[in-house]
């Protein structure tokens, strides 16, 4: 008795598995299609039927990123280059979209020779078997111009370069102005100009981390404050070192467009000739430190010395008191992004998914837009993190 019943368990789980070899198994659980399960009931029976739709396919293709755009990039391979709009992916890569990088495209899809129309982009990340890290490399020039976001520079070969510097250390030990040599820190490379003939370079897409008129960058200590207790001549007291803190309103060259606190009147400032610290970069909105020796009037700078200008730390500062700003025109967007084109020409990349959306359509292709970023989050990085989001 005990062997009939046990030849019915049997012959019931062969029933219970027939029709569902290993083969099928596998593909239900690889395919990322969609599988649904309908049941209909009658009187007499319960019947269950499975409805299948068609298999998405994923794949992955590995390459070196030549250009981005907002919305679409180009990916460059051994033996191709392909043109893939990225409009509704994910950006994950830790170094940003930096010319030369070697990245992953992640899609659904077949592609059918470099034609991308067919397949759907889910997310840029960074290559894992990357083969060439991004080294540190240094450029150095005559400064053309310097503004918030960008810094345009002519080599000893005359090949001119216009680099993109949102949120960049600087620091000048002997002022800044047009004609003075700096050295620029920066990862990435070129894109490739072997039959181009310009004497301009496409630096758009580096990452620059650091510029100086010193070669190895070292920031001295600040001057030690006197002691109160101490008792100062009357030319100590005279010469007494004094601080104003100020908003940035903009720069120009050698001309720091700043704002007193307590005050609605904006002055120029000439950092020609002053040693000029900004850690986080000389963003609209964030706050500076102006050493200087004299009386100082409501009305003008003329009659005081000044010493130094020193912009604010921004890691030491928490997202709700972040005040670094970028504004322009929205080029393109991803899922998790938006690209800006600053007003003064530089093209900036701001990650949005935590970010306070203030504006009236909704952070759209066009819209005119201020953006409030941390410095910090973004050292290595040419996408930024944005804090907030409002119309301009």
């Amino acid at each position: 008795m005990k062997k009939l019943l046990a030849a019915c368990v049997c012959a019931g789980l062969s029933f219970s598995f027939a029709g569902c070899s290993p083969e099928t198994i596998l593909e239900q659980f690889t395919s990322t299609g969609d599988t649904s399960v309908r049941e209909l009931t009658s009187s007499s029976d319960t019947t269950t039927e499975i409805e299948t739709k068609d298999r998405i396919y994923m794949d992955e293709l590995s390459g070196t990123l030549q250009d981005f755009s907002g919305s679409q990039l180009i990916l460059n391979t051994d033996s191709a280059s392909y043109v893939f709009n990225v409009s509704n992916a994910t950006l994950e890569c830790k170094g940003g979209m930096i010319t030369g990088d070697e990245i992953s495209i992640i899609y659904e899809g077949q592609l059918s020779g470099t034609d991308t129309g067919s397949v759907h982009v889910l997310k840029v990340v960074d290559e894992f078997h990357k083969k060439n890290k991004l080294k540190k490399r240094t450029a150095h020039g005559q400064v053309i111009s310097l503004t918030s976001n960008t810094i345009t520079i002519k080599s000893k070969k005359g090949k001119t370069a216009t680099y993109p510097i949102t949120g960049t250390k600087q620091y000048y030990q002997n002022g800044i102005k047009a004609g003075d040599w700096v050295y620029l820190t920066f990862k990435g490379k070129f894109p490739d100009t072997s039959n181009d003939s310009s004497a301009s370079l496409n630096a758009s897409h580096l990452k620059v981390l650091s510029i100086s008129d010193l070669k190895d960058l070292e920031i001295p200590d600040p001057t030690p404050t006197p002691d109160p207790k101490l008792t100062q001549t009357p030319e100590q007291i005279e010469n007494k070192e004094k601080q104003l803190l100020a908003t940035v309103q903009g720069v120009n060259l050698n001309i720091l467009r700043i704002l007193p606190a307590g005050s609605d009147t904006s002055f120029n400032l000439d950092m020609s000739a002053i040693p000029a610290y900004f850690k986080g970069g000389i963003a609209p909105g964030s706050h500076v430190n102006v050493t200087y020796i004299g009386d100082l009037e409501t009305t003008s700078l003329e009659e005081i010395r000044i010493i130094a200008v020193t912009g604010e730390d921004p890691d030491t500062i928490n997202d709700k008191h972040i005040s670094f700003t970028v504004t322009g025109t929205i080029i393109g967007s991803t899922a998790n992004t938006i690209t800006v084109q600053t007003d003064d020409g530089a093209i900036d990349t701001f990650r949005t998914e935590n970010a306070q959306d203030l504006t009236a359509g909704g952070m759209e292709y066009g819209d005119y837009v201020c953006v409030t970023f941390h410095p910090s989050k973004s050292k290595s990085s040419n996408i930024y993190t944005a804090i907030k989001v409002q119309d301009a």
